[in-house]
């Protein structure tokens, strides 16, 4: 027992590549198995598909047990590689694992607010992610990653993303005047989508979120027919009149192909900060037989809490700002529950957006 404690500290201090946190600490390490005294098998899962990190942790690993007598076993899992489709019958973007479209059928009901901390969270958990602002109409998410005002550095014709959170990011925002107003017709939306997928260079990702545009729209078939998108994350409230246009964004969802990872329900319920009580002010649980009708899940009630909107402002989301809130923990479980999803499309050999031909009106 003694022999695996000291395994147990030798790992603690092997840190995941990009990040400060250990394996360990990300609990990526699975197990710590002793057949004989001197024969010890570790069991490690980590979230990355891409070789170059298995490698170095298993370099890295090697070299810190190298001083104990011990016939090691080390095996370390990662997810494979995913399936390369497009309309062009090969993925634009190779070194990106999974794309998500988070979308909702009407604006206002916090869709930019849940990207950013569906991000970071999933960020938080270990994962290589990057954010692209696609609502070319409304760029929230600079202000919201505090990077509003910061100039991406060009290289060449291309463009690297600014880091923030953890986080590679893009805007449209980062790349207009502020305060511009973009007066783009359907074309012009569309050549914006590709000309960001051709020109930015994301480092390799497990995972790239689009911001999308409200609606459904010439934004969504573009990225549609561009990527091999892995799953749509639909925001909405509990309110009837958001929930009308939630449907027409998850028809949407289906119509081009794109699995459903779920729903996220926001505004559900409010947080009193003197007595930390939850009120349904805007009504709770409505979203229960549209996520039975499309055959999706709940990946959570999002409740309204000040720092929300105080994080939202100062560029520092409330997954940073107050990670023990109830909001923050909630944004946790969703950004798990979205990643096992994604896995689980994996598996099943990946999604093909190819045949996409649908028009949106």
């Amino acid at each position: 027992m003694r022999q695996q404690h000291d395994i147990q500290e030798v790992l603690e201090k092997v840190i995941y590549p990009g990040f400060n946190k250990s394996i360990v600490a990300f609990g990526f390490v699975q197990a710590i198995k002793r057949s004989d005294p001197n024969h010890i098998a570790i069991e490690i899962t980590i979230p990355s598909a891409a070789t170059e990190i298995k490698e170095q942790l298993d370099q890295e690993i090697r070299k810190r047990l190298a001083f104990m007598d011990i016939q090691l076993d080390l095996t370390i899992k990662q997810p494979q590689p995913p399936k390369e489709t497009s309309s062009n019958g090969q993925n634009l973007l190779p070194d990106i694992q999974h794309f998500v479209m988070v979308s909702s059928g009407k604006g206002g009901v916090g869709k930019s607010t849940t990207t950013v901390n569906l991000a970071i969270a999933l960020a938080q958990q270990g994962k290589r992610v990057g954010l692209l602002d696609a609502d070319v109409y409304g760029p929230n998410i600079p202000r919201m990653m505090g990077i509003e005002g910061e100039q991406p550095i060009f290289l060449g014709q291309k463009i690297k993303p600014i880091l923030a959170h953890n986080v590679q990011v893009m805007s449209i925002g980062s790349l207009v005047q502020r305060g511009a107003s973009l007066i783009w017709k359907g074309a012009m939306v569309t050549q914006a989508i590709e000309q960001m997928l051709q020109d930015i260079l994301w480092n390799k990702l497990d995972v790239l979120l689009f911001d999308m545009p409200p609606g459904t729209g010439d934004a969504q078939l573009a990225l549609a027919q561009s990527l091999p998108v892995s799953a749509g994350v639909c925001v909405t409230t509990p309110q009837k009149v958001a929930l009308d246009d939630t449907i027409r964004s998850m028809d949407m969802f289906e119509s081009l192909k794109i699995p459903i990872a779920g729903v996220i329900e926001n505004m559900s319920g409010f947080i009193c900060p003197e007595t930390g009580k939850e009120y349904a002010i805007f009504d709770k649980g409505t979203t229960q037989p549209l996520i039975e009708n499309f055959h999706t899940q709940l990946l959570g009630e999002i409740p309204l809490e000040p720092a929300i909107r105080e994080g939202g402002d100062a560029g520092i989301p409330i997954s940073v700002l107050a990670p023990n809130s109830e909001s923050a923990k909630r944004y946790q479980d969703a950004a798990t529950k979205l990643w096992e999803y994604l896995l689980k499309v994996q598996e099943q050999g990946g999604v093909d957006n190819s045949s996409i031909q649908a028009t949106i009106f």
